[in-house]
């Protein structure tokens, strides 16, 4: 049955967890996740501040992975999406994705080029 997730199959054994183990497990996820963005946000590593990756820093990415890995967790187990079929699972999850990646590249090559023309151009920086 697609909505009969009290029982899980784990390494081949029956496991019964209940819903407030689930909760409790969901809650314990997201809150690590967010303890790790807050601590990156606070502490703000040199070796990740300083290096760039795809003209971004290499933090800025982090926190946009966790960020998609909270929300495809969130949609996962609040939208019950494990318990739906595959390819239901992939036009929900990866439709987004694929667009806010999209977005990045926009606004990264957007922002490349404004920075170039403040830069190199005519116009002053008048901030």
């Amino acid at each position: 049955m697609a909505h009969d997730h009290k029982l899980e199959i784990f390494r081949g054994l029956w496991k019964f967890k209940s819903n407030v183990q689930k909760i409790w497990g969901v809650l314990a996820f997201l809150s690590l996740v967010t303890a790790i963005e807050v601590i990156l946000g606070i502490y703000k590593p040199a070796a990740l501040t300083g290096n760039f990756f795809l003209g971004m820093k290499i933090l800025n990415w982090i926190f946009i992975i966790l960020t998609l890995v909270k929300a495809y967790y969130i949609a996962w187990d609040f939208m019950h999406l494990r318990d739906e079929k595959s390819s239901l699972r992939r036009a929900i999850v990866w439709t987004p994705i694929f667009l806010i990646c999209y977005l990045i590249f926009i606004l990264l090559f957007e922002a490349d080029y404004i920075y170039t023309v403040f830069k190199e151009g005519y116009m002053t920086w008048n901030f």
